[in-house]
């Protein structure tokens, strides 16, 4: 039965959608089947794989609003043991289409959706990754309410820390009324310049601050981590030997570790 793991920051350029490729695609070189869903409107976890938009025509707005079977969604990527539920602009609608539904049908739920959704799949997986929009709109309510956990990447750069506090406290309220069961996986540094002092004083900030709840894994800031998504691969298809590579195999065994295997 797989895991359910939300990448959230409603703070944009913190490294999210970078780490869900890389995580996703690093637990499937370690021999995990890894399910990638890009549940921001914006599909750059889609494009960052190479995939574009004539390349399918069903998509996690589909899959979420009932007129697609998420197994129709899927789609297999050339990566070890990868597969994707891609989305498109699309998505960006969908607070519109759950209000319509909700005054048409007083059953409708539409923070259940996508936990509905891959209810029918986690038995096929053992990760699934899920890539939230940086809000705290009603597709990541919709991400927290499917999920087992939260990973929340923070950049090592200043201003860091504003808004976790008001994450935290959504995903308290999550807890309490929608999903019990879920938890904070950890707080992933991102985007380390071990030139700057900034960044040194950054991490022990956070490490003061969430103690063991931090990765020991840092994702360090380089120009060929940036440069991979365009040529739709993960780091670890592009550049094989970059430090960004074994950051994110480091992350991921983390990640395994953390549930006892």
């Amino acid at each position: 039965m797989a895991k359910v793991i939300s990448l959230v920051n409603q703070k944009g350029g913190v490294g999210k959608t970078t780490t869900a490729i890389n995580l996703a695609a690093a637990l499937g070189k370690l021999g995990k089947k890894t399910l990638l869903v890009d549940f921001d409107p914006q599909g750059n976890a889609s494009n960052g794989l190479g995939l574009k938009y004539n390349d399918f025509d069903k998509d996690i707005y589909d899959v979420i609003t009932g007129q697609s079977d998420v197994k129709d969604a899927i789609i297999k990527t050339k990566f070890k043991n990868l597969s994707i539920i891609p989305t498109t602009i699309n998505l960006a609608g969908i607070d519109l289409e759950f209000a319509r539904r909700s005054m048409t049908d007083q059953t409708f739920k539409q923070n259940e959706q996508l936990k509905n959704a891959l209810d029918q799949v986690r038995d096929k997986y053992d990760y699934i990754i899920v890539d939230c929009q940086p809000s705290l709109g009603s597709t990541v309510m919709n991400a927290l309410a499917a999920s087992d956990s939260v990973i929340i990447p923070v950049q090592c750069e200043y201003y860091a820390l504003e808004g976790i506090s008001l994450l935290l406290s959504t995903v308290i309220k999550v807890q309490e009324n929608v999903n019990p069961n879920l938890r904070v996986e950890g707080v992933l540094l991102t985007m380390l310049d071990g030139r700057t002092n900034i960044g040194l004083e950054i991490i022990e900030d956070v490490r003061k601050c969430f103690k063991d709840r931090v990765f020991n894994t840092i994702i360090p800031r380089l120009v060929r981590l940036v440069e991979a998504p365009s040529h739709g691969k993960p780091i670890s298809d592009y550049d094989p030997l970059s430090r960004a590579t074994l950051a994110y195999e480091n992350l991921a065994k983390e990640v395994i570790r953390r549930d006892g295997n």
